[in-house]
């Protein structure tokens, strides 16, 4: 990692890293004003960890991040170590957290204000280029009361940074990734004047359609909870029946354990 611009090209605003302590899932959400920021702050590996990384944005921050994170190096140690190694870590804002939920964070003193951060338990919010002082802490306290899964408490707390003021700038895109044992979902918004609320839409996307309701039920089935997996499947089944010709192909392709009695539950009319 080198130096920075005289004039950045890149300036992301506000982000959170997390980790599920119930389920293991890693996730990362970030806004901000400027185009296609999934591209640029979040990255995620189940089972590693997951980093943010913005301010005037270096994303180099992100893979070495998690290599670091994948060799079992501390967050803080290996925060510190690429810190050191960067000329422009003063206008950087950067946040890792692994999968023991051991979070590090760096909020440059040359960041645009109003910046900072915010650490809890297994999580950390940080913004910056705010237009009101308070957003990361608002954050904070959203993604702690919010209810529901992993990705859907990372919406609660980007919409409480909205609230509280938002990038001085305003808004444009979004991104949230979340990763664990049963999968990865990966949502990007990469222009939009409603980021947020389009970022949820595709969030939900996965839960309102049978491509969704087929896949959950084929993991919940195989993993074991077969009764669960057929019901999630058979409402796949009433929108096309052709999901059920879709299962009949599973088998051979390895995507799915050698179980023909599950295969003939699900099956079954």
């Amino acid at each position: 990692m080198g130096g920075t611009a005289t004039v950045p090209s890149a300036a992301v605003t506000y982000s959170i890293v997390a980790r599920d302590a119930v389920t293991g899932e890693l996730g990362v959400a970030v806004q901000t004003h400027q185009p296609s920021v999934g591209a640029l702050c979040p990255f995620a590996e189940p089972g590693v960890g997951a980093v943010a990384t913005q301010s005037i944005v270096e994303p180099a921050y992100g893979p070495l991040g998690i290599t670091a994170m994948r060799d079992r190096e501390a967050p803080a140690d290996a925060l510190q170590r690429l810190l050191a190694e960067d000329d422009g870590r003063d206008l950087r804002q950067v946040a890792f957290v692994d999968r023991n939920g051991d979070v590090a964070v760096h909020t440059g003193d040359r960041c645009i204000a109003h910046a900072g951060h915010v650490i809890g338990d297994g999580f950390s919010c940080q913004a910056n280029m705010m237009r009101d002082p308070g957003v990361p802490e608002a954050m904070a306290a959203a993604f702690t009361t919010a209810a529901g899964d992993l990705a859907h408490r990372l919406l609660a707390a980007l919409d409480a940074a909205q609230d509280a003021g938002g990038d001085i700038r305003g808004m444009q895109s979004a991104a949230l990734i979340v990763v664990g044992p049963d999968g990865r979902l990966d949502r990007r918004v990469d222009d939009s004047p409603t980021p947020l609320v389009e970022l949820r839409r595709l969030v939900d996307l996965d839960q309102d359609n049978p491509e969704g309701w087929f896949w959950a039920g084929v993991r919940l089935a195989f993993g074991g909870d077969v009764d669960a997996g057929r019901a999630s499947i058979e409402k796949a089944y009433r929108a096309n029946d052709s999901w059920r010709e879709l299962l009949r192909r599973l088998p051979p392709t390895g995507l799915v354990p050698d179980r023909p009695e599950v295969l003939e539950r699900l099956l079954a009319p």
